[in-house]
């Protein structure tokens, strides 16, 4: 059986050293016989999330690089339920997703802590196996 689940952090090895993924952990949010979904927690994306057109009314919030998929895309993930609907629970009280009103509220009345939320621009993606032949590899180890 896999190593790999969801709501386990992957921290890159010195393999990766030059590529995007350098110095990077990798927080898993999905992994099935279609492939595996995570998000980069380390690395800023280097705007706040009111620079950004569409959301030019709300208040500063820190936003991540998530990784180098999708990168026209926000993602949430956050531990705030009561707060914030439609969320999928990934592990251990986090939730992918929700209603982006509800996100942006939250932000706007401060009634979210940082820790609560975090918001990705873009994510990392693998095919099935992909992840497993790249932790054989030692490109990633877990933790």
């Amino acid at each position: 059986m896999s190593a790999i689940k969801a709501g386990i952090y992957i921290k890159s090895t010195a393999d990766l050293n030059g590529s995007f993924f350098e110095h990077t952990t990798i927080f898993v949010v999905e992994h099935n016989n279609a492939g595996s979904l995570g998000f980069v927690t380390n690395k800023h994306f280097g705007k706040s999330l009111h620079e950004l057109i569409e959301f030019n009314q709300a208040k500063p919030f820190p936003l991540m690089d998530g990784g180098p998929v999708d990168r026209e895309h926000l993602f949430v993930l956050h531990k705030r339920p009561d707060l914030i609907e439609g969320g999928e629970q990934v592990a251990n009280g986090l939730y992918l997703g929700g209603n982006m009103e509800q996100v942006i509220d939250s932000i706007n009345t401060q009634s979210i802590a940082k820790e609560d939320l975090q918001l990705f621009i873009g994510y990392c993606g693998w095919d099935a196996g992909e992840l497993e032949e790249e932790l054989k590899e030692g490109s990633w180890t877990l933790g």
